[in-house]
This record gives structure tokens, sequence and C-alpha cells, in this order.
């Protein structure tokens, strides 16, 4: 079985900055115990990997998604 890589979700979708406020869209990116989730799973490029991971803080501190699940 031959390997094929995904391409970058904010790459196909031409989106520049993951925003923060977008809440539905960052819960694709955290785990069932609210935590980012690691780009092999989630074929992000590093690149939004790095700004993903800002949104998904910003969005903790403002109340927006759960630090952890109970």
């Amino acid at each position: 079985m031959a390997y094929t890589p995904r391409q970058c979700y904010f790459c196909s979708q031409n989106i520049e900055n993951p925003d923060f406020k977008d809440v539905e869209n960052m819960k694709r990116f955290i785990s069932g115990q609210a935590k980012i989730v690691d780009p092999k799973y989630t074929s992000t490029c590093a690149r939004h990997q790095r700004r993903l991971a800002i949104a998904i803080k910003r969005a903790r501190f403002l109340g927006l998604l759960p630090f952890v699940r109970r």
C-alpha cells in the first residue's frame, strides 16, 4: 500500500491565518481530551500548524474552547 500525502486543509481552502473565533473549525483539530492534534494525523503543513496552535490557545484563553475535557 503506497503512502499518498494529503494536502493541508488551510492550503486547500486558501486560508492564510486560522481564525480563533471560528470554533467549529477549531474543534476539528483538537482531540477528545481537548489537546492539539499532531499534524501527522491532521495533515496540516508546519506553517499552518504553528498558526493553528496560536489560534487554539487564543480561543482557550477567551473561553471559546475548553482547556480540558471532564
